[in-house]
């Protein structure tokens, strides 16, 4: 298994903070070796045409021509200048991006990313979103979450509840209910759907009070010392105080998903979306904006794709095609469809190889995926410039590529480590340790 970073800390040592968040956001911008960085919240990944067209103006006018996708269906504009902070503060406010400037770090809500868009009959989440942020920018006591505090909002089918958020909220099938839990689903509470948004805030103010008492300033409830932790029946009582009626449900089995496959979704009444991925995560405008013309709608997912909803199933196929002449990620037998990687070299002065470059030269050489046999699928490869692998998949098992002075190591569970492996020797050192079953691959 490879390592895991120190985000992803045991209870049992907790992370001691000795100083804020510095996490970037959109009027906080970070400086790296490539120029300045911002990072623009989308709650749900989901932005209309306007606002992802304003985007690409401002990546076009202010960065360096591309749009980066996060690990939370959140984007990313590299290559800013110093001042360019009012312009683009102006830009975002204009596409609606910047409702409460005050909390713009802490909107970080993912949801499934097919939530009402195919056959499965699954309660719709989207309306969760909007009323989950709303009520985000309106609570003062929500804007001493830190920027990596994660909601995730899941209809049911278990996709974005494996990516260890904070704070959990998946809808029962009836549409009626709706499973409420911080760190252990089997440590849940059950509430009325209609209530769910404002339980998961009230969740969150619970965190707020547990690192008061702790002293340790913890960004994520991870992070929270065994004594603090958050407990359902601490959890029910604060929801009764709201007003909000919930009880225990222990042991509750909640589905775990893989993200969506690449390719023509199915839905209702002779529509259909496109699934698609960005390579390593990173876009040009062009593409932006061709994605955002289709139908005047996207959703940024939490592992670097994008959705593009509503379009007539007629027409989808030509479409996907479309994007695939431009690019994109549309098949699950891409090489790219599995791969992720740092910004690495040399846009990060603390990497140690350019490993985009290292990724794309590996890709190269491998052919197209063929179909698996039933119940197997390639381990996805995360490439990372140093030991704090930023961006590595989460819920998953993955082959672990980091750069060294000496090479690169590479980890994956069940296989002996390799160290210092030089990047020419990586493509076969890699396919001797990715090929496993969806079983391993599901453990973390």
């Amino acid at each position: 298994m490879p390592p895991q970073p120190p985000s992803a800390a045991s209870r049992d040592e907790p992370v001691i903070r000795d100083r804020g968040d510095a996490c970037p956001g959109a009027l906080r911008l970070h400086a790296a070796d490539d120029g300045h960085l911002a990072r623009i919240r989308i709650p749900g990944g989901m932005l209309d045409a306007d606002a992802a067209l304003l985007l690409a103006d401002a990546a076009d006018r202010l960065g360096d021509g591309h749009v980066d996708l996060t690990s939370r269906g959140n984007a990313q504009l590299r290559g800013l200048g110093a001042g360019c902070g009012g312009e683009l503060q102006g830009l975002l406010v204009r596409a609606g991006l910047l409702p409460a400037p005050t909390h713009e770090r802490v909107r970080n809500i993912v949801a499934s990313p097919l939530t009402g868009l195919d056959r499965r009959g699954l309660p719709d989440v989207a309306p969760w979103v909007a009323e989950l942020d709303r009520l985000l920018c309106a609570s003062g006591e929500a804007a001493a979450l830190s920027g990596r505090f994660l909601f995730a909002l899941d209809d049911g089918r278990g996709d974005v509840t494996s990516l260890d958020a904070d704070v959990n909220l998946a809808a029962v099938r009836d549409g009626e209910r709706a499973l409420l839990w911080t760190a252990d689903p089997a440590d849940a509470l059950l509430v009325a759907a209609a209530d769910g948004p404002r339980a998961a805030l009230v969740a969150a103010s619970y965190f707020l009070d547990a690192v008061r008492r702790a002293g340790t300033r913890a960004w994520r409830v991870s992070e929270l010392p065994v004594e603090q932790a958050l407990r359902s029946a601490g959890l029910g009582d604060r929801l009764a105080a709201a007003g909000i009626p919930s009880s225990a449900v222990r042991g509750s089995a909640v589905p775990r998903a893989a993200a969506p496959e690449p390719g023509v979704v199915e839905g209702p009444g002779g529509t259909a979306s496109l699934s698609v991925f960005a390579p390593l995560g990173r876009l040009t405008t062009a593409q932006w904006r061709r994605l955002a013309g289709l139908t005047g709608r996207v959703r940024l997912t939490p592992w670097r794709g994008i959705v593009v909803p509503g379009l007539p199933a007629r027409a989808a196929e030509d479409a996907l095609a479309g994007l695939a002449g431009a690019g994109l990620v549309t098949g699950p037998d891409d090489p790219w469809r599995s791969v992720t990687a740092c910004t690495g070299r040399p846009g990060c002065a603390k990497s140690r190889a350019d490993v985009r470059a290292d990724a794309r030269a590996v890709v190269a050489q491998q052919q197209p995926q063929q179909p698996h046999p039933q119940g197997s699928r390639l381990l996805p490869v995360h490439w990372s410039g140093c030991e704090r692998r930023c961006g590595h998949p989460r819920g998953t098992a993955w082959a672990d590529v980091v750069a060294t002075a000496d090479g690169y190591d590479l980890s994956a569970a069940g296989h002996a480590p390799h160290r210092g492996v030089p990047a020419s020797e990586l493509p076969a050192a890699l396919a001797a340790v990715r090929r496993t079953t969806s079983h391993d691959a599901a453990k973390k």
